[in-house]
C-alpha cells in the first residue's frame, strides 16, 4: 500500500479489520504485513470433515494425498476448508457447531485472525447429510423454467449459509457435446442458450442468498473426445466460443458469479489450469471478471502428474499461478512448501501469489470474514451451549416441508412425456405390473452428487438421511384401488436374464405395464451415470433392453418410465410403447411428480434439453449441428434423434396462429419484433413452451442448421390464449467470423417459433440491413419476450 495514502481509520483494530475503510486499503494493508508464508497460506484449502460429536473438524485423507497435518499449517492461515458437509454424515446443527470451533480456532491461531472460507458442493441441492435432493441440472434444464430454478437455488444457498458454509461449486454450465460421457447429468443440455439461461438464473439465486457461486468447468470437460472423462478437448475456436463460452459470459454478465473452476481438460494441447489466455486474458482482461478462480480438485497437480507440461510441484503452480488459477483444491499439493521455496529462490514472482492473494482477501473482506464482530457461530445456532454440543442434535432442518415442496415443483415440470397414443393419464386401473429395476428402488431419482449416492454410500450403516419414497410407494397412493404387482425382471447393469420370464408374466397378467428403466448414478465406474461413467453407446445399461423388449412382445400396453442421468437409444419402444416418461434424476420428490403425470394429477410440460438418439451409435450427435451433421444421402448413419431437443408432449392441445413482423427489415445493430397467439384448445389447464430458433440460411461460415435464442412457458385454461411477443435483437444473430471476431451480417435470417427443434409452427423471414457489425462481450444476450391475455373466442 502506498505510505504516503491517507486512510481515515477507526481508532483501535487493524486498518484490514475496519469495515469503515475501503477493501481495497484494508486489503493493502494485510498484504503489505504479512510473511510469504502468511501469503501462500491463504492460496489453498484442506479436506476436512465436520464431527458428528461437535468437535473441530478432521483432515480427510485422500488417495491422491499426503496426509495433512493442522497444527503446522494453522499458525501461518488457511485459505479455505473443503467440504466440511460433504466429506462425511454429519448431523446439520453438530457439522455447523464443529465448523464454527474450527473456524474459530483457525482465526485464533493466525496472527491477523483470518478465518477460512468454507466451500461445499451443491449440484443437485447442498451435498450435506438429511439436506434436501433437488432434481439433478439436466431435469433444471427441462423445466425450460429459470425463475423456479432461481427459487430453488436461493433455497439451497440459504441453507447453506445457515450452517456456515461460504461457498458453492455450482452450477456445471458445460454444454453436451456428446451423450456418451458420464457427466451428462450435471449438465444442464446441449444448447446454449438454454444453459445460459437456466444456470444463470441458479448463479442469481445462490448469489442472492450470499453463497458464492462457483461457475465450471472452464472450459471445453464436456466436449472431450469419444465422451471420455477427462480425455482431450478437440473443439476449434469458432465451437469454443460460439457454443461453450456463452453460458459462462452470461452468468458472469448478469448472474453476477464471483468464482469460477477451472476444467480438468486440455484442448489442442493446452491444459485449461495452465492457459493464461483463457483464464487471463479473456476472463478477467476481456468479460471484467473480478472473483476468485479455483482449481478443480488436484488440477494444479494434473499439470504434472497427467499433463506433463510441468516438470515439478513448483512448476506445477507457478504454471497455474501465472494462468490465473487464485486457490489451490481440495489440498495443498502445490501452492505450499514447494511455492514458498519456488518464490525465495527467484523462480515465481511474488507478484503472482500477491495477485492471486489480493482476489482471495477482496472476497472474504466482503463475506465479512475480516470484520472485527465477525462470529463463527451461524444465527441458527444463537444461544447454544458450548459444554453441550449433543443437545443440538436435530436444531436445523435442512430438508423441511417447504424445500420438499420446492423439489417436487421442480420435478414434476421436469418430467417429459415423450409418446402417449391416448393411454396416459391412467384410467383407474384394477392390475399394473411394475416392473423394472428401477420400479421399487428408493435411490431411482438420485444423481451422482446426491450426498446419498456421493458419501452416503460409504458409510452403508448410516440412515440416508432423507425420505425417498419408491415409485411403487407413490403408485400405491396415486391409484389406492389398483393391485400393484412388483417384478424386478433384471437389474441396472449385472445382465441378468433370470428374472425376465417372471416379468413377463406378471405384465400379461396386467391391465397396464409400467416398464421402470434407466440408471444408478455413481463414481468412476460404480454406477452407470456419473463422474467417470462413461459409455460407449447409449444402450440401455445391462439387460434393460432386453427385459423392455419381452414386455413389448405382449399384447398388455406398456408405459416405458425412464430414471435416467442420459438419454438413451429406445428400440423398438420408440414405436410400440403405449407412452414414455422421461425423468432426469428427479430427486427426492421424483417419484411423486412421476406418479402424478400417470395418473393425470399433474399434466407434463417437461421439454427435452438433449435429444434422444434413434440408435445407440450415432454420437456425438446435437440438434445444433451444421447441415453436413444432419443425414444425407452421402453416409448409412442416420444421427436424426427419436425425439428432439425441446419435445414433449401435453394432456391439452395448443393451437398456435395469426403470427405478425413489426418490420421486415432492420440494421445489424437494431431489433425486430414477432407477435403470435397461442389458444389452449383442449379440455384440461396445461402449459406450452414456445421455443423460438435463428436460422442464417447464408453466412461466411459455416453454422449449425439452427440454434436457440428464445422461450418461453405459456400456462393457460381451457379456452384461454395469450398473445407473445419476441422482441430479437439483431446481436443474436451474430456469430465468430473468419477473422476470429464475433460478427453480425446482413442479409436475410429465418426465425421459427416451435414446439420443438424438429417442430417449426410458424416461421417468419427478416432481412438485417446496413453494414457488417462487429460485436463483443457486451453485446445484447437476450430475447426480450411478453405475454398479454386475448379474448376468448
Amino acid at each position: 500500500m502506498n505510505a504516503n495514502v491517507a486512510v481515515d481509520q477507526t481508532p483501535g483494530i487493524s486498518l484490514w479489520n475496519d469495515p469503515t475503510v475501503s477493501v481495497t486499503a484494508r486489503v493493502d494493508a494485510l498484504i503489505d504485513a504479512m510473511t510469504l508464508q502468511e501469503k501462500t497460506a491463504q492460496l489453498f484449502g484442506v479436506w476436512v470433515g465436520a464431527s458428528d460429536q461437535g468437535g473441530e473438524v478432521a483432515p480427510h485423507q485422500h488417495d491422491m494425498e499426503e496426509p495433512v497435518d493442522l497444527d503446522a499449517l494453522l499458525p501461518t492461515g488457511l485459505g479455505q476448508l473443503t467440504r466440511p458437509f460433504g466429506t462425511v454424515p454429519v448431523d446439520p446443527a453438530l457439522g455447523a457447531f464443529s465448523l464454527a470451533r474450527t473456524q474459530a480456532r483457525i482465526a485464533a491461531t493466525n496472527r491477523f485472525g483470518i478465518p477460512a472460507l468454507a466451500h461445499d458442493e451443491c449440484l443437485a441441492g447442498f451435498a450435506a447429510w438429511g439436506a434436501t435432493a433437488y432434481p439433478v441440472p439436466l431435469s433444471w434444464g427441462a423445466t425450460f423454467d429459470p425463475e423456479t430454478v432461481r427459487r430453488m437455488a436461493a433455497t439451497i444457498g440459504r441453507d447453506m449459509r445457515a450452517v456456515g458454509v461460504h461457498q458453492g461449486l455450482a452450477p456445471v454450465l458445460d454444454v453436451v457435446r456428446d451423450a456418451r460421457w458420464g457427466r451428462v447429468e450435471e449438465t444442464i443440455g446441449e444448447d446454449p442458450y438454454l444453459v445460459g439461461t437456466i444456470g444463470t438464473a441458479y448463479v442469481q439465486g445462490l448469489e442472492s442468498a450470499g453463497i458464492v457461486a462457483t461457475l465450471k468447468h472452464f472450459v471445453g470437460y464436456s466436449a472431450s473426445r469419444a465422451g471420455r472423462n477427462l480425455a482431450p478437448s478437440s473443439v476449434g475456436p469458432r465451437e469454443r466460443a460460439d457454443v461453450l463460452l456463452p453460458p459462462f459470459e452470461m452468468a458472469i454478465r448478469e448472474g453476477g458469479a464471483r468464482s469460477v473452476m477451472n476444467a480438468y481438460t486440455d484442448t489442442d494441447g493446452m491444459p485449461s489450469a495452465a492457459d493464461e489466455d483463457l483464464l487471463t486474458g479473456l476472463l478477467r482482461d476481456t468479460w471484467g471478471f473480478d472473483g476468485t478462480v479455483v482449481a478443480d480438485y488436484f488440477a494444479i497437480a494434473f499439470l504434472k502428474t497427467l499433463h506433463g507440461v510441468a516438470a515439478d510441484w513448483a512448476g506445477a503452480a507457478g504454471t497455474a499461478l501465472r494462468a490465473g488459477i487464485d486457490v489451490e483444491l481440495p489440498n495443498v499439493k502445490t501452492y505450499g512448501a514447494p511455492l514458498t521455496e519456488a518464490v525465495t529462490d527467484g523462480r515465481i514472482p511474488e507478484a503472482l501469489v500477491d495477485r492471486a492473494l489480493r482476489r482471495i482477501l477482496t472476497q472474504k473482506a466482503m463475506l465479512g470474514l475480516l470484520d472485527p464482530d465477525w462470529n463463527p457461530v451461524p444465527a441458527a445456532l444463537d444461544g447454544a451451549d458450548p459444554d453441550d454440543p449433543a443437545a443440538l442434535r436435530g436444531r436445523i432442518d435442512l430438508d423441511g416441508p417447504e424445500n420438499r415442496a420446492l423439489a417436487r415443483t421442480v420435478a414434476e415440470k421436469a418430467v417429459v412425456l415423450l409418446s402417449n397414443d391416448g393411454t396416459l393419464p391412467l384410467d383407474r386401473p384394477r392390475r399394473i405390473a411394475l416392473i423394472g429395476p428401477n420400479a421399487d428402488e428408493p435411490i431411482a431419482v438420485l444423481g451422482c452428487y446426491s450426498f446419498p449416492q456421493h458419501i452416503g454410500v460409504r458409510h452403508p450403516g448410516t440412515p440416508l438421511g432423507i425420505e425417498l419414497p419408491t415409485l411403487r410407494d407413490t403408485l400405491a397412493a396415486e391409484f389406492p384401488d389398483a393391485e400393484i404387482t412388483v417384478a424386478r425382471g433384471t437389474g441396472i447393469d449385472d445382465g441378468d436374464l433370470s428374472g425376465i420370464g417372471e416379468a413377463a408374466q406378471v405384465a400379461r397378467e396386467a391391465d397396464i405395464a409400467l416398464v421402470v428403466l434407466g440408471d444408478r448414478a455413481g463414481l468412476f465406474g460404480r454406477g452407470t451415470s456419473g463422474e467417470g461413467c462413461d459409455v460407449e453407446a447409449l444402450v440401455l445399461p445391462g439387460a434393460q433392453q432386453q427385459l423392455l423388449d419381452a414386455v413389448l412382445d405382449l399384447e398388455t400396453p406398456v408405459v416405458t418410465v425412464l430414471l435416467a442421468g442420459r438419454p438413451y437409444a429406445l428400440g423398438r419402444a420408440v414405436a410400440e410403447s403405449a407412452a414414455i416418461v422421461q425423468s432426469f434424476f428427479p430427486g427426492e420428490e421424483g417419484t411423486h411428480a412421476i406418479a402424478g403425470v400417470l395418473s393425470g394429477r399433474v399434466n407434463p410440460s417437461g421439454r427435452l434439453p438433449v435429444g434422444v438418439p434413434r440408435g445407440p451409435g450415432s454420437q456425438p450427435a446435437t440438434y445444433l449441428g451444421a447441415r453436413l451433421a444432419h443425414t444425407s444421402s452421402v453416409s448409412n448413419i442416420d444421427p436424426t434423434p427419436a425425439f428432439a431437443f425441446g419435445h414433449g408432449l401435453s394432456y391439452t392441445r395448443f393451437d398456435w396462429s395469426d403470427l405478425t413482423v413489426d418490420v421486415q427489415e432492420a440494421p445489424t445493430d437494431g431489433e425486430f419484433s414477432l407477435a403470435f397467439t397461442v389458444r389452449n384448445t383442449g379440455g384440461r389447464s396445461g402449459t406450452e413452451v414456445v421455443q423460438l430458433y435463428l436460422h442464417d440460411p447464408v453466412a461466411s461460415v459455416v453454422q449449425p442448421v439452427q440454434r436457440l435464442i428464445g422461450y418461453t412457458r405459456v400456462e393457460l385454461e381451457p379456452g384461454e390464449a395469450r398473445l407473445i411477443r419476441f422482441t430479437v435483437p439483431a446481436d443474436l444473430a451474430s456469430f465468430t467470423g473468419r477473422d476470429g471476431r464475433r460478427v453480425v451480417e446482413p442479409g436475410e435470417l429465418e426465425v421459427r417459433l416451435a414446439a420443438s427443434s424438429a417442430d417449426p409452427r410458424l416461421t417468419a423471414r427478416v432481412t438485417l440491413t446496413g453494414a457488417e457489425r462487429h460485436v463483443d462481450h457486451t453485446r445484447r444476450l437476450h430475447t426480450t419476450v411478453g405475454q398479454e391475455p386475448v379474448a376468448r373466442a
